[in-house]
């Protein structure tokens, strides 16, 4: 609970929001309240307008479900991309992580989470039917679960190994050189870039 006393309805007002983010608790909203109050007016009006303009102008991919600027991002419309290639991941911080290893330069197909029973989320709650589609009409040779090596995360992968195996197409998974319940946000760039490289066929532990 916050004890703070405030001399500005306005200033408590601000910190209140900040507070709001995740890891951010008042002591570090306060610090960095009063930090954009020592900046130039101009300053903060486009720190504000660019986070307005975020959330108001940000879409998803109609192809890969990534965040985009456009209704296709960048990434998708990129003709250098191996577009034969899919690495299917949790989520948007995902993408990035892969990007972030120059080793992967196929497609993205972002999932929007796991499937994790304990917390409600189920296979008709990810984009695993825009997936499908995507299987259906384009020319895919290969499909790459870089998911979480979490419990969670083997269980999407036996699910969608179970799903799209008639497919006719390798599905593979990013070798294990990703500690066993390790997330892909957290992983190193060398690390994850050998386990995209080093990648092998998907062998369910499930039955």
């Amino acid at each position: 609970m916050n004890y703070t006393r405030f001399s500005s309805k306005l200033l408590e007002a601000a910190v209140e929001e900040f507070a709001r983010l995740p890891g951010i608790g008042h002591k570090t909203a306060l610090r960095l309240v009063l930090h954009l109050l020592r900046q130039d007016k101009e300053v903060v009006n486009n720190f504000g307008t660019t986070i307005i303009q975020l959330r108001n102008e940000i879409m998803h991919c109609k192809i890969c479900q990534n965040i985009s600027d456009a209704e296709i991002c960048n990434i998708c419309s990129d003709k250098a991309r191996d577009k034969t290639l899919i690495c299917v991941v949790e989520n948007v911080k995902d993408v990035i992580s892969v990007e972030n290893t120059n080793q992967y330069k196929g497609l993205y197909h972002v999932l929007g989470g796991i499937i994790s029973p304990m917390d409600g989320i189920g296979p008709n709650d990810l984009s695993i039917k825009e997936l499908e589609e995507r299987l259906q009409e384009q020319s895919v040779k290969e499909l790459i679960l870089a998911l979480s090596t979490t419990m969670e995360g083997d269980t999407t992968s036996f699910y969608l190994y179970r799903k799209f195996k008639e497919h006719h197409i390798l599905i593979s998974t990013i070798a294990r050189g990703v500690s066993i319940g390790d997330e892909l946000e957290y992983t190193d760039e060398i690390t994850l870039g050998r386990s995209i490289a080093n990648r092998t066929p998907f062998k369910p532990a499930l039955s």
